[in-house]
């Protein structure tokens, strides 16, 4: 049974996923504005080092800039208490700049895990874990893989 607490998460989660999935970063940046809380704690790969909310915004931009059709579906979300976790595929094309690595025009698919900390309605921290290695082996990063 689901509570009061746990629908709003779950609704703000919506929230968020709806606008990465517009590929737009004008409405990413917004969102996260709203949603996000200011001294957001960020566990996961950040290409710029960045922290808090300027570090989710940088993933954003990096991410929408490589891969500008770029799409997240969600497997699964589980909400529980102040917590959500949330299994997903992302799906995108190489088309711009990615750690340094021209556009190659490739399709990338890998999953992701995240956890994300409700405090006051707003997501307050996030641990993620992805599948990075897949996608730099799709795009043919990794020595001896298959572009």
């Amino acid at each position: 049974m689901s509570t009061e607490q746990e629908a709003r998460n779950k609704a703000t989660f919506s929230r968020f996923h709806d606008a990465v999935n517009s590929s737009d970063l004008d409405v990413v940046s917004r969102t996260i504005d709203e949603v996000v809380a200011p001294d957001l704690l960020f566990h996961a790969p950040v290409p710029s080092g960045g922290t808090g909310v300027e570090a989710l915004k940088q993933v954003w931009a990096v991410l929408l800039r490589a891969f500008p059709g770029i799409r997240v579906t969600v497997q699964d979300v589980i909400a529980e208490g102040d917590r959500i976790v949330s299994r997903q595929t992302v799906t995108g094309t190489h088309l711009g700049e990615y750690r340094g690595l021209p556009p190659t025009g490739r399709s990338v698919t890998y999953d992701e895990i995240f956890i994300l900390r409700f405090d006051g309605g707003h997501i307050a921290e996030i641990w993620g874990v992805v599948d990075v290695f897949a996608q730099l082996r799709q795009l043919g990063m990794i020595p001896g893989s298959a572009p």
